[in-house]
Parts: structure tokens; C-alpha cells; sequence
């Protein structure tokens, strides 16, 4: 969330950074807001300092005040009242529109309306040269019997899966791969967290109001409540440390999650139906991290590092792109997306999208941290990444590992997490 004295103060500069990712248009409202709440105020306080004078002045009358004074102090107090209840509604009101703004980009990230502006920064590994025509993952899936996207529509509907045997196997291992490389080696804590989560939560983490629409929830029939599916593990382990101050030793927190991850995918209706690639329910190894202002620029490039990782451990070529300000997403100041090479459809494609959101993540969970120096706390710096989503890399698997006889082979980074197994065949 933007600070208020932000917008205040340079109204002009913020709606100019957010004409290409929109709220922009929010901006006057807010300031015509403020500005009602500060006459509010100002005139609570006039009242207030009014009757404090006149109560001294009433000392004098020893209890045998005039009526006319008397009723000009009900009509003054009950006039403070309704100001409180007013002012009350307008603090609701700014606080409503404050959380409907995305996040300032920053400086440095590309102009840009959408992702077809983003911009490449780097690439990875050479794209295999097939001596046959690569088929796309649902193909090679399907042939073997271990994708099965039939079944997941008689069970739920379409955008499902149901994975077989071996397939079922390479999920799972791919996962605690990639939970081993961050933990063991890439400094992450691996935490448990909840699947279902408040409506504050989901508004904390910036994922209410504005995406309402592509969630999941349920109700508790008797308590009446809402809950939410999560998204992305981040929205759970960003909401950890929601009202806290850290000492800033302990920065920067860095944790991990593996999780199901829950979209209803609003607005894609018509791409990428076939396979995994977009479901409505996938697994995800989300990276979180914690940090300080000074930090957070270096923290960034870790974490696209950290992700960087895996496929390289993998050995599936990929590519770096910066993402513009059109595609940068609500909460982000700065982010990258993953993408990696399907040589089945012949192209890249995200799997896994970095992102910094600078203070305003922490502004909005209410996560701060005491400088070791001694001063006011401040709002912790908020990233997130994947590392990866599991069902990309199973696809990315099953593109750039498939053999000529429809087999797949195991890469070798996977070998000790599926032993026995040298490739996947078809099931019986």
C-alpha cells in the first residue's frame, strides 16, 4: 500500500508512474478525500478548543451557568460527536481507495503496456535440436497413459489433471528437488502453512480486492466465515510476520513453502486449454523473503538466481526477461519473469515470476523492523518468486526429455529422488 503522505505530496508524480498499470484515476479521489477529513479535523479541533475555553469560563459561574451557555455547549458537543462519526467514514473511505492502488514501479523498470514489451536480459543453454518433430506435453503425457485429462473432468471439470504412476512420482520429486536445493544450499527456512486463509490476510497481501474475482473461497457454514484458497504460498508466508517488528539482525528472512496452489483463472477462458500448463489447481515451491531497503536490490537478483538454479540443475534452457511497467502486476516495483524453453511449442514461457514490492508489501501486512542502530522502525521490504511451479518443470520435463519411441528420459539432477528409474514408459 502507498503512503498517504506520498500521494500528498506528489499526486502529480504517482498518477504519471501508474498511467501504464493503471490507478491512476484513484489518485484525485484520494486527495479530494484527504482533503474533507483535514477540514474534519480542523474543525473538530476548533469545537474542541472552544469548549476547553469555555469550560474554564464556566468555572466562574460556581455552578449557576446560564441556560443559553449551557445549550451552546450541548450544540457544540454534539456536533464534535457527529465529526467523530463523519471523520470515522472517511478514514474508511481513503483506506478503501488506498488499497485499490497498485504499487509506484521503479525508476528503472522498461515502459511498456504489456508483455510483449518486456525485455530479455539474459539466456540460458542451447535449445535441443530434434531429429523428429518435438510434441507439445499433453501429447507426450496422454501417449503414455500418465497424463490423464479426461478423468479430472469427470472429477471436477475442465483446467484439472489427474497424473499417473511415474508422472505422479515426477511431480513429487521435482518438488523436494527443488525444496532441498533452496533449503540446503540457497538459504531458505521451509515453512507449513496454511491452504485457507482469512479475507484479511488475503487483503493484506494484496490480493484483495483486486483479484477477487480469480479466487477460490468457501464458507463455513456454521460460522458463517470466508475463507480463501490460496493462490501462492506467498500470500501465507507474508502473512506471518503481519503486525510485527523484526529486529534487523534477523534480516533478511528467507522461506520456502511447497503448496497447492488454487486460480480460478478469470479472464483466460480460451488459452492454454489443453494439458497443465493453466489449471485451476497446481503445485508451486514459492520463495519469500524479508529485507531492508538497503538490501532489497540485491535480494532480488538472488532470488531470480535461486530460480535460475534449478533449471540449470535441470539442464532446460530458459530465458530472463524484465518485466514493464504494464505487465509488472499490482503489488510489484520491480520484477523478472523465468521463462523456460518447450521446444513443443516451440517457445519460451514463464515459470517463475520474481518480484520486489519494495515497502509497499510490508505498508500493507504491517511488517516492520528495529534498525540495529537505534531510530523508528521501518517498513520491511517484501519479494517473492517461484521456485519453481512444479507442473512447468514436469511439462518442461516431458518436452525437452522426450525420446523418439515416446519415452521421456529422467534428467540426471532427478535420478536420486526416482530410484529405479531411468525413464518413463508407458503405463499398462
Amino acid at each position: 500500500m502507498l503512503d498517504l503522505r506520498l500521494i500528498r505530496e506528489q499526486p502529480e508524480a504517482i498518477a504519471h508512474a501508474l498511467a501504464d498499470k493503471g490507478g491512476a484515476e484513484l489518485i484525485q479521489e484520494i486527495l479530494a478525500r484527504d482533503g474533507e477529513r483535514r477540514r474534519l479535523i480542523k474543525e473538530a479541533d476548533d469545537l474542541k478548543a472552544l469548549r476547553n475555553r469555555t469550560s474554564t469560563e464556566l468555572a466562574k459561574y460556581k455552578g449557576d451557568v446560564p441556560e443559553e451557555l449551557r445549550a451552546q455547549m450541548r450544540t457544540v458537543g454534539d456536533r464534535v460527536k457527529a465529526l467523530d462519526v463523519e471523520l470515522k467514514a472517511v478514514d474508511e473511505a481513503i483506506e478503501a481507495l488506498l488499497v485499490q492502488v497498485p504499487n509506484v514501479p521503479h525508476p528503472s523498470v522498461p515502459p511498456g503496456k504489456s508483455d510483449a514489451d518486456n525485455v530479455e536480459v539474459r539466456r540460458w543453454g542451447t535449445p535441443r535440436e530434434f531429429a523428429f518433430t518435438p510434441k507439445p506435453h499433453e501429447d507426450v503425457g496422454e501417449a503414455l497413459g500418465l497424463l490423464d485429462m479426461e478423468r479430472a473432468v469427470k472429477i471436477a471439470k475442465s483446467r484439472f489433471g489427474v497424473l499417473w504412476g511415474p508422472l505422479a512420482r515426477l511431480e513429487r520429486a521435482l518438488a523436494q528437488f527443488m525444496l532441498d536445493v533452496q533449503t540446503q544450499e540457497r538459504g531458505y527456512t521451509e515453512v507449513w502453512v496454511p491452504h485457507l486463509v482469512s479475507g484479511e490476510t488475503m487483503l493484506k497481501t494484496g490480493q484483495l480486492p483486486k483479484f477477487e474475482e480469480g479466487l477460490f473461497k468457501t464458507v463455513e457454514a456454521d460460522e458463517g466465515r470466508t475463507l480463501y484458497l490460496i493462490p501462492t504460498s506467498e500470500v501465507s508466508l507474508t502473512a506471518l510476520h503481519g503486525g510485527e517488528v523484526l529486529p534487523e539482525r534477523t534480516l533478511p528472512r528467507r522461506y520456502t513453502a511447497f503448496t497447492p496452489c488454487y486460480r480460478r483463472e478469470a479472464g483466460t477462458y480460451g488459452r492454454d486449454m489443453k494439458g497443465i500448463f493453466r489449471n485451476h489447481q497446481f503445485d508451486k515451491v514459492e520463495l519469500v523473503k524479508l529485507t531492508t531497503a538497503e538490501r532489497s536490490r540485491d535480494e532480488l537478483e538472488s532470488l531470480v538466481s535461486d530460480g535460475e538454479e534449478i533449471l540449470r540443475r535441470l539442464e532446460l534452457p530458459y530465458r530472463v526477461v524484465e518485466r514493464c511497467v504494464g505487465d509488472l502486476g499490482f503489488s510489484a516495483a520491480k520484477g523478472y519473469d523465468i521463462e523456460v524453453w518447450l521446444p513443443g511449442q516451440g517457445k519460451y514461457r514463464e515459470i517463475s515470476s520474481c518480484s520486489s514490492y519494495a515497502d509497499f508489501g510490508g505498508r500493507r501486512a504491517d511488517i516492520r523492523y528495529k534498525p540495529d542502530g537505534g531510530g523508528r522502525p521501518e517498513f520491511c521490504h517484501t519479494l517473492n518468486g517461484s521456485g519453481l511451479a512444479v507442473g512447468r518443470t514436469v511439462i518442461a520435463v516431458l518436452e525437452n526429455y522426450q525420446e523418439p519411441d515416446g519415452t521421456v528420459t529422467i534428467p540426471s539432477a532427478l535420478k536420486v529422488y526416482l530410484p529405479g528409474v531411468e525413464r518413463l514408459t508407458r503405463r499398462a
